[in-house]
């Protein structure tokens, strides 16, 4: 994905004389990782060497292997993940992109565009 984030917070509902609710990428970023990871046939979220490094030591990182851009309140979601051996990679990956968009949409209104997935393992045993 070629677009920059502009900003870190989205205003999704303006309430009058209540103030104002918003989101900051981090929470739309966790809520596509959880999502991603309750799909069966998925191991792990991918990343880099560290973000493994770091997995393997006992901190898990729900941001791993997620990236999210939003504008005008429309989110493209890229996720990079590690599946486990014997599952069909189109089908986990459609159950994995309807699973994200679902969860990103009731949970903050927003409206998913895109869920951009790239494989990047199978691993023989799960990592849940």
């Amino acid at each position: 994905m070629s677009k920059e984030e502009v900003q870190s917070n989205y205003t999704v509902t303006m309430n009058e004389g209540m103030g104002q609710v918003q989101i900051s990428n981090e929470v739309i970023t966790i809520i596509a990782g959880l999502a991603a990871t309750e799909t069966k046939g998925v191991a792990s979220m991918g990343g880099n060497i560290t973000n493994e490094l770091v997995s393997r030591l006992g901190v898990k990182n729900l941001a791993r292997g997620v990236k999210v851009s939003v504008e005008e309140g429309k989110v493209d979601v890229d996720l990079t993940l590690n599946l486990d051996y014997g599952y069909s990679v189109p089908k986990t990956s459609q159950k994995v992109q309807e699973k994200v968009k679902a969860a990103i949409e009731n949970m903050t209104g927003l409206i998913v565009e895109n869920v951009n997935i790239k494989i990047a393992n199978v691993t023989m045993e799960s990592g849940k």
